[in-house]
């Protein structure tokens, strides 16, 4: 198994995924069986919301790129090895802002496991 760096996936890559216009740039950085838990004020630690496989992580991100979104950018990001952290934030055109921090686990260069964390202006 490479490193995250050596298999092509890179903190460039991943910003514009992130920034690009599309769900599908992102949901090409996921491998088919990965798995995905969003944790937030709707869906808490005990109970995450989880994703499983490329289909249903598709279907979030599809959502998440349909909507009136002003800016959405990749704000910090460290690769060491198989893992990657990062934070993210947009901001939509109402006004409202979303800061969200990860965990990923990745194989091959692809995204096998993640941990979102995320918190909305209310």
């Amino acid at each position: 198994m490479g490193t995250a760096a050596s298999s092509g996936f890179t903190t460039e890559t991943l910003r514009r995924s992130i920034e690009g216009s599309t769900a599908a740039n992102l949901l090409s950085l996921y491998a088919d069986g990965a798995e995905l838990r969003v944790v937030d004020r709707n869906t808490q630690p005990s109970q995450p919301r989880v994703l499983h496989g490329r289909d249903e992580i598709g279907e979030l991100f599809d959502d998440v790129y349909s909507r009136d979104i002003k800016t959405h950018k990749l704000e910090k990001c460290v690769i060491q090895g198989d893992s990657a952290a990062y934070t993210e934030s947009c901001e939509y055109s109402d006004g409202v802002r979303v800061f969200a921090e990860s965990m990923i686990t990745l194989r091959d260069g692809k995204i096998v496991d993640q941990t979102i964390v995320q918190a909305w202006d209310e």
